[in-house]
């Protein structure tokens, strides 16, 4: 699953070092490189998130470009962050959290459809959900108090994402059977 967010590590990589713009490419070329993978090589069905980065990161990018928009490194930020919030949180309301093709790969079929397996999957995609609101808020209090620290921003976007992966990995070592 860490390998899903990938995109969304380049675009922070690259945004800080080239700019928005090619952070926004650097998403959406590394998201489209995940689905020609798992498609193409790995015979895989394409995971909801990586259709979710590969859109979200191309459309703004195109847009970036189209309209050449006056954004600042927290307002482009801020929409990633809000793309990748909706796509988690329609995963939810689709009764498909993004969660459950990833552990599909490594828990036995015999559990898919229990009730436990669909339940923990609700849980931890919740959890992912919650941390991409905190990021939203974070960039959002950002955005409209610039006299504080960005390091202040840092700190709870870090917290938020290493949260969320050791809540992750510790509800899902509860009971392998399921997730």
């Amino acid at each position: 699953m860490l390998l899903a967010f990938a995109p969304f590590i380049a675009f922070a990589i690259i945004d800080r070092l080239l700019g928005s713009v090619a952070g926004l490419f650097a998403g959406a070329v590394v998201a489209t490189a995940l689905l020609i993978r798992d498609v193409a090589i790995a015979g895989k069905t394409p995971k909801v998130l990586d259709i979710g980065a590969a859109v979200l990161f191309s459309g703004i990018a195109l847009y970036a470009v189209t309209f050449d928009p006056d954004w600042s490194i927290i307002a482009v930020r801020l929409y990633v962050d809000c793309g990748l919030f909706l796509i988690v949180v329609l995963s939810l309301v689709s009764g498909r959290p993004f969660t459950i093709q990833y552990a599909r790969e490594t828990v036995p079929e015999q559990f898919w459809a229990s009730p436990e397996f669909l339940q923990k999957n609700y849980v931890i995609s919740s959890v992912w959900a919650l941390a991409f609101a905190v990021l939203m808020a974070t960039e959002l209090t950002l955005l409209h108090a610039p006299q504080l620290s960005p390091r202040i921003g840092i700190f709870v976007i870090v917290g938020a994402i290493v949260g969320a992966l050791k809540f992750t990995g510790w509800y899902s070592a509860r009971d392998k059977s399921v997730a």
